[in-house]
């Protein structure tokens, strides 16, 4: 516990606050999305710049003390609090500077998605996000960043032209593929655990500003009919096109069926982001198959399409991840699915399917620390609920669902989707490119500053 006069050297080199637990801010500046998160760190530094992340990196340094960083604080694990930490939040720092010219931008670490896409798609230009506006830029990039363009243009990861970087020497240092590579190569997927980014530069592309959206949802009766043809669909899929396969309760409101509220769906969402024209034909199948009970196929701002899911998982909702990639979606994979999807217990819970190949194969698994790029699919059970009454009964049912798809799994793990009980699958997220992480963090950070869980995340 740190008193008022013992972080007055901190306090007073910051253009931001130091927050104690006895502040009034205190629970709101420890509080992220996920509200099963109750960690109590020793304090807050709430920084407004670089040089406010300096000085917080230097006195938890010269205290002994673990650092975590908060930037969005959208990762399901929590992974930006940490007990008896020194949290580095860096909310304030939203500034995006969009370089039209050069398709480019530069993101400070605390912008989110919905921050970096209105000013780019104000001259019509994105990069691969993921599905969640609110979610932060630093965490989703650090972890790799899959989004409806990642077939297209890539991961975010490999839309990053450089970053700056807080090392734990508290110096600020450019990383590149000219300058400090090996810093760079463990930022793209590694998750942070070798400094904290307090800016990013991406390539943007021509995108928008509006794209094709089908939102077609399928009575849970049809779904298997459904998965068989979402997998041939997505066999053939152009890279302008990622289509997502959920379970969803249908939302009670209009224009769903008011006969099919609350139940069980199967959701197919797809972002065509080529021609509107092209993606017409494209998405003709799709629109044609089955007899949906809401079938919507129509131009939306891209905007509007990040935007989609927010309201369907508030902050402060108790969130629980599975995560596992798939090779195939095989008629067995499809059976096992379908036998646990019910109940789809917790008013937020989504089963779902994410599209991966494309041009996220083009990179190789060498040459950033995110590895398994050959996946075809995603499969992960994302519960949400509200009730803490709910959390032992809605674990079981994730983790009973994640391990009867385990013999329908491929390698490895998407670390941004892996919670606070999956440590041990570490390993496991970043394949052949783990002890060359290590060892560069072990460079960069020997006495494991940023590592307070073994592998920090920045989070998203």
């Amino acid at each position: 516990m740190f008193t008022k006069s013992e972080i007055e050297p901190l306090a007073n080199a910051l253009r931001g606050r130091v927050i104690l637990p006895e502040d009034v801010e205190y629970d709101e500046s420890r509080a992220v999305w996920n509200g099963m998160i109750d960690r109590r760190p020793a304090l807050v530094a709430r920084c407004q710049g670089t040089a406010d992340v300096m000085a917080a990196v230097n006195f938890a340094r010269e205290n002994d003390l673990p650092v975590t960083i908060k930037a969005g604080g959208h990762n399901v694990a929590g992974r930006a609090i940490g007990d008896d930490s020194l949290v580095i939040d860096l909310s304030a720092m939203k500034g995006v500077r969009v370089e039209p010219r050069a398709r480019s931008a530069r993101v400070e670490a605390g912008a989110t998605w919905a921050d970096l896409d209105r000013e780019a798609q104000a001259f019509g230009l994105a990069t691969t996000g993921g599905v969640d506006s609110r979610t932060g830029v630093a965490g989703l990039t650090l972890g790799g960043g899959i989004g409806y363009l990642a077939r297209r243009f890539g991961l975010t990861i490999d839309n990053l032209l450089a970053a700056d970087v807080v090392t734990a020497d508290g110096e600020l240092r450019r990383a590149s593929e000219e300058e400090n590579s090996d810093l760079f190569w463990a930022l793209r997927g590694g998750g942070g655990g070798v400094g904290v980014v307090t800016s990013f530069e991406f390539q943007l592309h021509e995108v928008g500003p509006d794209v094709l959206v089908a939102q077609i949802f399928h009575p849970l009766q049809d779904a298997e009919e459904v998965l068989r043809f979402y997998r041939d669909f997505t066999a053939g899929a152009p890279r302008e096109l990622a289509c997502y396969a959920m379970f969803v309760h249908v939302p009670p409101v209009a224009p769903f069926p008011e006969a099919f509220h609350g139940q069980i769906s199967l959701a197919l969402v797809a972002c065509y982001s080529g021609s509107i024209a092209e993606g017409e034909t494209v998405l003709a199948p799709l629109k044609e198959f089955g007899d949906p009970l809401l079938n919507a196929v129509q131009p939306m701002p891209y905007t509007d399409l990040q935007q989609s899911f927010d309201a369907g998982t508030p902050d402060g909702g108790r969130y629980y991840y599975k995560s596992q990639y798939m090779n195939a979606l095989t008629d067995a994979a499809i059976e096992t699915i379908i036998d646990h999807v019910e109940p789809l217990p917790g008013s937020f819970s989504i089963v779902g399917i994410e599209p991966l190949g494309g041009a996220i194969g083009d990179v190789a698994e060498a040459d950033t620390a995110f590895a398994n790029r050959d996946a075809a699919y995603n499969f992960s059970v994302w519960a949400g609920w509200d009730d803490a009454a709910d959390d032992e009964e809605i674990i079981r049912w994730a983790r009973r669902f994640h391990e009867a798809m385990a013999s329908h799994a491929g390698s490895g793990a998407y670390a941004n989707y892996l919670d606070r009980d999956d440590d041990q699958r570490m390993k496991e997220a970043y394949g052949r490119n783990y002890e060359r992480l290590l060892k560069i963090r072990k460079a960069w950070d020997p006495d494991r500053l940023f590592q307070v869980t073994g592998h920090a995340v920045q989070a998203i």
